[in-house]
């Protein structure tokens, strides 16, 4: 093996475990969620997305079933390019990297919404979506 395939080899193997080291954090958040703290913080996000089914859109689409969808995907909502083509499909990590800060994950997105900076806030707020949203 040269030193450069070791290098690249050791870099994977480092990003793999960055990315499951950042799993098993979001999971023992998940399960230390408040979801009382995650309903009251809804309610930032209840001005412009629903939860509950075949309830319009509004500002934003309705949220209900979102986990497991492909992102820019909720049918008769318009969506940015930058989101519809984004090939994110919703799950707890992407959510989490979404409500972090939308425009570093989908520059462009058309979300006005700066983020939620406090990871337990998000996990709480995670939480809620999960237990209201129509997510098995």
């Amino acid at each position: 093996m040269s030193a450069r395939s070791a290098v690249l080899a050791t870099a994977a193997l480092c990003a793999l475990a960055a990315t499951a080291a950042g799993a098993s954090d979001l999971d023992a958040r998940l399960a230390a969620a408040n979801l009382k703290r995650g309903q009251l913080l809804y309610m930032v996000c209840k001005a412009c997305h629903d939860v509950e089914a075949g309830l319009p859109h509004k500002v934003g689409p309705n949220l209900h079933g979102m986990f497991g969808r492909k992102a820019g995907a909720a049918e008769g909502f318009r969506y940015t390019d930058a989101l519809a083509k984004s090939g994110i499909v919703w799950t707890p990590e992407t959510m989490d990297a979404w409500l972090k800060q939308p425009g570093a994950l989908v520059p462009g997105n058309g979300m006005a919404f700066a983020g939620v900076a406090n990871d337990d806030d998000r996990a709480s707020l995670i939480a809620w979506l999960m237990a209201n949203s129509g997510a098995n």
